[in-house]
């Protein structure tokens, strides 16, 4: 089975190296990775390319992340596609085997995992983690979404579902999980341990201001998705995080 990795970077230097790393680490023999660049002015590039297990470069002006995201996914041949953003790692050698092998059984059309929040400068400190849980449909008017560094999905959803929504600047991926889970109903399968580790921080999380527009294109995603959230689902869903701290 091919798995495609999709990487979007943009003046990534001082964390691309760790990311390729991982992947070149990872015992899986079929990767596809592809990095989708929009238009490095620091070593990026230079990085990128002395790693030789990269199969794919697009390099150019994008729309963000997500419009980035979107140019991977149409290009990537892989069985199954993952996304692993420039400051994230894989936690160990052996993920994509065990995504792999997730997706041995046919019926599976999406497979999700835990995540751990690492220190930026050191990625051995945790700082939170995310315990995803087994998915239940009713899970999502309770606030839960799963970590999308986690998040594979097997090419031919892509098809169905379509891509991420250009739209939206802090949510397409919740949007996209939220369409593809809870809408389409696509079977999902959940591996019970961290397969990635996240440097701490983010765009929906970096301010209020962020926070409050995350908030709103949140509930723009149910309404695209013609579903209808509870009155406190919105207001659940960042509270979930606070057993983030709890359990390291």
């Amino acid at each position: 089975m091919k798995i495609a990795i999709i990487t979007a970077t943009y003046n990534s230097e001082a964390t691309i190296r760790d990311t390729l790393t991982s992947i070149g680490e990872q015992d899986h023999p079929n990767i596809e990775h592809i990095i989708v660049d929009g238009g490095s002015k620091d070593d990026t590039l230079d990085i990128v390319a002395s790693f030789p297990h990269v199969a794919k470069l697009i390099s150019g002006k994008d729309d963000g992340i997500y419009d980035a995201m979107n140019k991977g996914i149409g290009v990537a041949t892989g069985e199954v596609i993952g996304i692993l953003n420039s400051d994230d790692i894989y936690a160990d050698s052996a993920v994509l085997s065990d995504v792999a092998a997730a997706f041995a059984d046919p019926a599976v059309m999406t497979v999700y995992a835990d995540l751990q929040y690492v220190d930026a400068g050191d990625l051995q400190k945790v700082r939170r983690t995310w315990i995803s849980g087994s998915f239940k449909p009713k899970n999502f008017y309770y606030g839960w979404m799963p970590p999308h560094p986690t998040f594979f999905v097997r090419k031919e959803v892509y098809g169905r579902a379509g891509l991420f929504n250009l739209s939206l600047r802090s949510a397409a991926d919740y949007e996209l999980m939220l369409r593809i889970l809870l809408r389409l109903g696509e079977p999902t399968h959940y591996i019970p341990r961290v397969l990635v580790k996240m440097r701490a921080g983010g765009m929906s999380n970096a301010s209020v201001f962020n926070r409050l527009r995350g908030n709103q294109e949140d509930r723009l995603a149910w309404k695209l998705n013609r579903l209808r959230p509870y009155w406190f689902t919105l207001y659940l869903k960042p509270l979930r995080k606070i057993h983030q701290f709890i359990i390291k």
